[in-house]
């Protein structure tokens, strides 16, 4: 078998090629008005087979809840004495006994097709249900749209795991189907899902029908509501769970007693495969799919397959990747509710940020911090983050105070080689699919108008929405920020592959965003040479900005002699700054001043650096809980960065404060090119040390230079002056993506932004 699984796979390929085109050339798409169901009354069909213990204990129950809607009980030829026990101790159901088993999925559908009502509820026989389920589960269909509609799912016994919810979630991964329950209490209004399983759910009969009810082709169990679900939403129709409608799952099902494990996994491979024969239509998803370990059974199957196919594309409206997409909380807002809601008085933002923001210990965390503090005002801002320690978490409350709502998960830690792979390592990092699930029910159930994504890192969270748009900011640009400690010396193989994996990423993925956000024209420009087409869609003068209000401008008295560092030393470039002005600039103005002191601060100090503290003039304090003190206290700030890109915040922070710095040009890259403007440029040991010296001795020159710099950041880069700015940017950036009407397709049409024509206020 396992010779012949290649040779098989590529003739099951090739009939489901010829049956495609077979399709395109004859085929015939079969759509009816979408209509609601009348919804006040339902009909509750009971599959049983063999069942006789299960209905004596949980039939009560259903009956109770159903009040005056008819309950029918198909019965699949049971042999245990089940019909008569229904007809004798429960006249008023209704009973449907068939003469052999048609199995789960054929017992339904005889159900459905007796069944006097619009709405069918089917439940297992083994479902206890709560006395008032059954009113929430029919309220969504009033929706013409809403297919069927889960049931929330607890087992009898509390104590076990709860692998089974009602909120389903499917995915197509490598070539197969994956699937899943997810258990989350925050959910707590009608949701999308995958499917709606076929023992807790409610479903609009005349589109069950329609749809072909369960398929025989997956007999004799499994897949039936997985596959019913996919088509539904190729369809264009909606699968939601609602949490009100409770039941009791006690899982003493049948399949259990009559199959074997063996048998049950052999059928759950087989519907598996057919699942994918029948259902993926799109090659780009299919072709991987051969390449998997395949079934014999599935390929005796092989002509049901492809008439199953064939219906299945006759009825599909959308496509594979829309379908999969549209079953995720922020897609389903975005396809179905988004484009037609009227614009809030106060925009709904959702914020992502990779990493704690409180304490802000880097430049980003600042940068953030001051956003949230100056947008909150303006705007609902619900924000989404990672902490790397459980601790961290508890620290980010605060936030949780500014914000309409704050969610913060635990990262976890990923491995750094992966040479298969042409996603960057630093994207990796962050992608997680719970942070994922987080944002698809923050956009859901906030109704979020406008995704902010802070720091590349997050990416891949940019999604390709239609009617909400993503708004990136590159805190700096990475690739451009690896490439300069390539060409500063730090080359490695490791380095390189990232850097040409990060090109090639970031370029396409400022392509997907809605616009741009840079700390300076500077970077607008390096970015506009790379990508021409980011014209128009491009940010300069929205987030490189610091509350100015929260630092004390002071022109002294400073401690004389004194030189501070800041920098997270997380940040790479802040390791190999310190370390080439501690090992070539400090000894130059020692000689000069044998009595100068560094004072160096900077949280997360690695180890190759605790030397330091042994050598002369050097002082490490490490994290500090408010630089501001130290801003306020020493004679001269230097930022001797040789790598990275941006801007850098420690330097906003100098200028705010009213210490005089002196820079490297790099490190003073989007605030300034000249030297004596706002602080001394000097790129060379010599000139470096010479410009502190100068500092030292010239009090009237420094004071007018920190002068010049808190006027600078004062105009140019107060947050709360900013605040208003990027407010007007989403909110013209939402009404333009709400007033293009786009198509239903996987690829989703852009609006005029992504070719530069954009209405929304725009800087580079």
């Amino acid at each position: 078998m396992k010779a012949l699984s290649p040779v098989l796979a590529i003739i099951a390929a090739f009939v489901l090629v010829l049956a495609d085109l077979a399709f395109v050339l004859f085929g015939k798409r079969k759509h009816t008005p979408n209509t609601a169901p009348y919804r006040d009354t339902a009909s509750i069909v009971i599959p049983n087979w063999n069942g006789r213990e299960l209905l004596q204990e949980f039939l009560p129950s259903v009956i109770a809840a159903a009040g005056a809607n008819e309950v029918i009980v198909v019965d699949n030829a049971s042999s245990d004495g089940s019909v008569a026990f229904l007809q004798e101790n429960f006249p008023g159901v209704r009973l449907v006994a068939l003469e052999k088993n048609l199995g789960f999925g054929g017992g339904s559908n005889a159900g459905f097709r007796a069944a006097r009502n619009e709405i069918v509820v089917l439940l297992n026989n083994d479902m206890r249900v709560e006395p008032d389920f059954l009113a929430p589960l029919l309220e969504p269909f009033a929706d013409p749209l809403v297919f069927s509609v889960s049931c929330q799912i607890f087992f009898a016994d509390p104590a076990r795991r709860r692998e089974e919810t009602g909120l389903t979630q499917t995915w197509w991964e490598r070539g197969s189907l994956r699937a899943g329950h997810r258990a989350d209490p925050a959910i707590d209004i009608p949701f999308p899902c995958a499917y709606s399983g076929g023992g807790s759910s409610a479903f609009d009969r005349e589109k069950f029908l329609q749809l072909g009810g369960f398929d025989h082709l997956l007999r004799p169990f499994y897949y039936e509501d997985t596959d019913l679900g996919h088509m539904a939403w190729k369809r264009g129709w909606k699968v939601l769970y609602q949490p009100r409608s409770i039941v009791h799952h006690v899982h003493r099902g049948t399949i259990g007693k009559a199959y074997s494990t063996r048998s049950i996994e052999s059928v759950l491979k087989k519907n598996r495969i057919l699942f994918a024969w029948k259902n993926i239509h799109d090659w780009k998803m299919l072709f991987p799919h051969f390449a998997l370990r395949f079934s014999l059974v599935a390929f005796r199957q092989l002509p049901e397959a492809i008439k199953a196919r064939w219906h299945a594309r006759s009825l599909a409206v959308v496509s594979d990747a829309e379908a999969f997409r549209r079953q995720r909380g922020a897609w389903f807002r975005d396809c179905f509710s988004a484009r037609d809601e009227p614009v809030s008085e106060k925009l709904r933002v959702l914020f992502l940020a990779p990493y704690p923001i409180e304490p802000p210990t880097h430049g980003g965390a600042v940068l953030m911090k001051a956003t949230l503090h100056s947008l909150a005002p303006l705007a609902e801002i619900h924000l989404i983050g990672f902490v790397e320690k459980p601790e961290q978490a508890a620290e980010q409350a605060p936030l949780a105070q500014l914000c309409g709502s704050a969610q913060f998960l635990l990262r976890d830690i990923v491995p750094a080689k992966n040479p298969s792979t042409t996603v960057p390592h630093a994207i990796r990092e962050f992608s997680g699919s719970e942070f994922a699930w987080a944002i698809d029910r923050t956009v859901y159930l906030r109704q979020i108008d406008l995704v902010q994504i802070d720091y590349t890192v997050l990416g891949n969270y940019a999604a390709r929405y239609r009617h909400i748009p993503c708004i990136l900011f590159e805190h700096d640009i990475f690739f451009q920020s690896l490439g300069r400690r390539i060409r500063a010396g730090r080359l490695s193989y490791a380095a390189l592959i990232e850097y040409l994996r990060m090109l090639r990423y970031e370029l396409h993925l400022l392509k997907r965003v809605a616009r741009v956000q840079v700390c300076s024209t500077a970077n607008a420009n390096d970015l506009l040479s790379y990508a021409p087409q980011l014209r128009g869609r491009i940010d300069s003068n929205l987030r490189s900005a610091i509350e100015i209000s929260n630092y004390r401008f002071v022109g002294g008295p400073r401690i004389p002699k004194t030189m501070l560092f800041i920098g997270s030393f997380r940040h790479t470039p802040n390791v190999d700054a310190l370390t080439w002005f501690a090992d070539r600039v400090l000894p130059r103005v020692l000689a000069a001043e044998p009595e100068a002191r560094l004072v160096v601060i900077g949280s997360d100090p690695p180890e190759n650096l605790s030397h330091l503290q042994e050598r002369h003039g050097i002082e490490l304090l490490g994290f500090v809980a408010d630089i501001r003190e130290a801003l306020e206290r020493y004679a001269v700030f230097v930022c001797p960065i040789l790598s990275g890109s941006g801007v850098r915040v420690k330097l906003l922070e100098a200028f705010a404060s009213g210490i005089p710095a002196v820079s490297t040009t790099l490190g003073a890259e989007g605030l300034t090119s000249s030297s004596s403007e706002i602080c001394e440029l000097a790129d060379t040991p010599d000139d470096f040390a010479a410009a502190i010296l100068r500092l030292f001795a010239d009090t009237p020159y420094w004071g007018e230079l920190a002068a010049r710099a808190r006027r600078k950041v004062l105009r140019d880069h107060d947050a709360t002056v900013a605040a208003g700015r990027l407010e007007a940017v989403y909110r013209n950036e939402v009404l333009a993506w709400r007033m293009v009407k786009r198509d239903g397709g996987s690829n989703g049409n852009r609006p005029d932004v992504e070719s530069g024509r954009s209405a929304a206020i725009h800087t580079y």
